[in-house]
């Protein structure tokens, strides 16, 4: 009888190991591209994730930093990334195949998933610096953002209205988001932008360290941009978020928006939207960036491309479409 026993157990064990193997061939592992670690896409793309890793089923997902919203782009054609946070704009542009993607051609497999927060373009300048407006830009030395970045496509869109090219400024630096923060506080830059949800972590720690202010982007080259382009938007950073800067700030903005291509199978997207959308609440609370957001716009609103099927399911589902 024993050794019967000892038999059962060892072909159970053989079993579950079997089981489990299944189970483990079963699982999928997504990637969503995100942004640098002190930026708003960052922290969406680990609170994606931390939904999913805790809700769905038989999926794993991780969310690294990358070079932001073009980057985000390209990661997705190449198959780097299953899912990537990127500007509204972004979104259009790939799917179109126009600056910065003409090279590429049209991405018709582009889908979005849901947008995000609304997203400033950002430029803080040191106080000493005397930059009160997008013209006295010229002669100073700015960062303009990282080749990838969201906020160096958005600034070269604004020097081709205004006339620009890289040698309007004494020093055009190509920084990550990460390290401009330092550099305006250490003075090796004057002025930083970014294309980013408010608050954010690194104008918090420019402001902190340094004297900085917030620059309206303003005038009759900005109205141009607005009219000619349609996913930008007129918008504001509210005052008193930063120190130092009690007044709004003008600007113009858009949406972040997550997207996929329609490669990634239905059920994995059905399920990350499941998973975020069954915890909206828990998400909103994760950054202050988040907390507006309702489920009836983030389903449509910045959206430039074709939802993907498994998102519209479960939108469906949900009686929202």
């Amino acid at each position: 009888m024993k050794g019967k026993s000892l038999a059962w157990i060892f072909s159970a064990a053989l079993a579950g190991t079997g089981l489990s193997g299944v189970a483990q061939a079963q699982e999928k592992f997504v990637t969503i591209g995100t942004g640098g670690q002190t930026g708003v896409y960052y922290v969406a793309g680990q609170s994606i994730c931390r939904f999913v890793n805790r809700n769905a089923e038989n999926l794993k997902c991780n969310a690294p930093a990358s070079g932001g919203g073009v980057a985000n782009v390209n990661g997705l054609r190449s198959g780097e990334f299953n899912f990537g946070i990127m500007q509204s704009d972004h979104q259009y542009k790939a799917m179109e195949g126009v600056a910065p993607f003409e090279s590429e051609g049209k991405m018709d497999d582009i889908r979005a998933v849901f947008s995000l927060q609304s997203e400033v373009f950002t430029v803080l300048a040191r106080r000493d610096a005397n930059i009160k407006g997008l013209d006295d830009l010229k002669g100073k030395r700015v960062n303009i953002g990282n080749p990838g970045s969201g906020q160096r496509d958005t600034l070269e869109e604004i020097m081709k209205e205004k006339g620009w090219d890289k040698s309007a400024f004494s020093l055009a630096a190509e920084l990550k988001p990460a390290e401009q923060a330092s550099a305006l506080g250490d003075n090796n830059i004057d002025a930083m932008t970014y294309f980013v949800g408010h608050p954010n972590g690194a104008i918090q720690e420019a402001t902190t360290t340094v004297d900085a202010v917030l620059v309206p982007i303003t005038g009759p080259e900005i109205d141009k941009l607005l009219a000619d382009k349609s996913y930008y938007t007129k918008a504001e950073i509210p005052g008193g978020i930063y120190k130092g800067n009690d007044s709004a700030t003008q600007s113009i903005g858009g949406k972040a928006v997550l997207s996929t291509t329609s490669k990634v199978d239905a059920e994995v997207v059905y399920q990350l939207v499941k998973s975020v959308f069954e915890n909206i609440e828990r998400f909103q609370r994760l950054h202050p960036a988040f907390k507006d957001l309702k489920p009836e716009d983030m389903i449509k609103v910045g959206l430039s491309a074709p939802l993907h099927e498994g998102a519209e399911r479960y939108y469906k589902e949900r009686g929202w479409m």
